[in-house]
């Protein structure tokens, strides 16, 4: 594909302001970071002081289950916390994805994150 960096520039600029724009308000989100087409979504049970969930909770583990019922795969991760708690799950779409693939990615991502939250809080 001609254009393959400035389309992983491009598109990774559009997925980390539609996390941030769609994950607004979401009280248990961390961080949302990355760069090009490799972010992040970072869970806490406290925002204020990052506390994380408890591992036993299987939090990034919901995330991926339910994101993959609504047709994303993503990469669920614990322990980034203290070596055994703590929550992220990781999004690296493909770097010739397209402007509404870049969008349906973000709009399932924040479904399977509400979603996956509503069980454990």
């Amino acid at each position: 594909m001609k254009g393959l960096l400035e389309n992983v520039k491009m598109r990774g600029d559009q997925l980390a302001l539609a996390l941030k724009k769609q994950l607004d308000g979401e009280e248990n989100i961390g961080d949302i970071r990355g760069r090009g087409l490799f972010w992040t979504v970072e869970l806490v049970a406290d925002t204020l002081t990052k506390k994380p969930f408890s591992a036993h909770l299987q939090l990034a583990q919901r995330i991926q289950i339910i994101a993959k019922e609504l047709g994303l795969m993503c990469y669920p991760a614990q322990g980034c916390a203290d070596g055994e708690n703590g929550d992220h799950v990781l999004l690296a779409p493909a770097y010739n994805s397209t402007s509404t693939e870049i969008d349906l990615i973000a709009k399932i991502t924040t479904k399977a994150i509400s979603m996956a939250l509503s069980e454990v809080t």
